[in-house]
């Protein structure tokens, strides 16, 4: 097990997964022993699809269909794919920037004649903090908020995020509110001077979205309470890393991997 995996599950541990309903596969050792099948299935599945199809799943590697495309990058969107296959998954949850290669193991099922094919959930992709990032860069720690950030570091992040007064439209600190926040507490107040309007909670995202949009709310009174509700929601990770001397020695070799500019 990899420094990565190990870190990933300290993760799910922190926020409550039940370790004892949970079985962990890694695919580099489940084809180390049958590297026989799993080759043969990424070969079958090269050899029924064209170039053009599997340039359609160049967005799983942070690539446009329209870059140059290496003869590896062709290779990989077909291992992914037999990965579905080797690995017997009935449901693949994974990100919408993962979707074409899912919908070609759809695909390839209807090639081979499988009638039961994987369950594809794609789910929303967050864009980065930052204008114009379209998702987090794993380059640029000030793109995302990570798990185990401490509070000073989600009220900077948060703080110098992209967010114009009115403008609802790839607005992140908009989307953190929509799929983070009401997702988890289902309400969010505001606090604000008397001048300001005085405190409001709002039930809905909806209800937010339009005082934004109509700059009845100010990035300035918005920011703040985004802050603390992240906070809330990822303190009990930062306990678990705090507490657990296993947990936070992996935590500081994890952090020694990033990459900044």
């Amino acid at each position: 097990m990899c420094i990565r995996d190990r870190y990933f599950i300290e993760i799910w541990k922190a926020v409550g997964m039940k370790m004892t309903n949970v079985k962990f596969l890694w695919t580099s050792d489940e084809i180390n022993r049958r590297p026989s099948e799993y080759w043969l299935r990424v070969m079958d599945i090269a050899r029924r699809n064209n170039i053009p199809r599997i340039k359609r799943c160049a967005t799983i590697m942070g690539r446009k269909e329209e870059e140059e495309f290496q003869v590896a990058q062709a290779l990989y969107p077909c291992m992914q794919c037999s990965d579905i296959f080797f690995l017997k998954a009935d449901i693949c949850q994974l990100g919408m920037d993962q979707r074409k290669v899912n919908m070609l193991a759809r695909e390839y099922c209807d090639d081979i004649g499988v009638k039961e094919k994987p369950i594809i959930l794609s789910h929303h992709m967050l864009l980065g903090l930052k204008e114009g990032q379209e998702k987090a860069s794993k380059s640029d720690p000030d793109s995302a908020i990570f798990m185990e950030d401490d509070e000073k570091a989600v009220k900077d992040k948060v703080k110098k995020a992209f967010c114009p007064p009115g403008v609802v439209e790839k607005n992140p600190v908009l989307q953190y509110t929509k799929f983070i926040i009401f997702g988890y507490f289902k309400e969010l107040t505001i606090k604000r001077k008397p001048e300001n309007g005085g405190d409001v909670t709002y039930s809905t995202y909806e209800d937010l979205e339009k005082d934004f949009a109509s700059e009845k709310l100010h990035p300035g009174d918005l920011k703040p309470a985004v802050s603390d509700a992240i906070n809330r929601i990822i303190q009990p990770v930062r306990d678990h890393f705090n507490r657990d001397p296993e947990a936070k020695k992996l935590l500081e070799v994890v952090r020694q991997f990033r990459v900044t500019k």
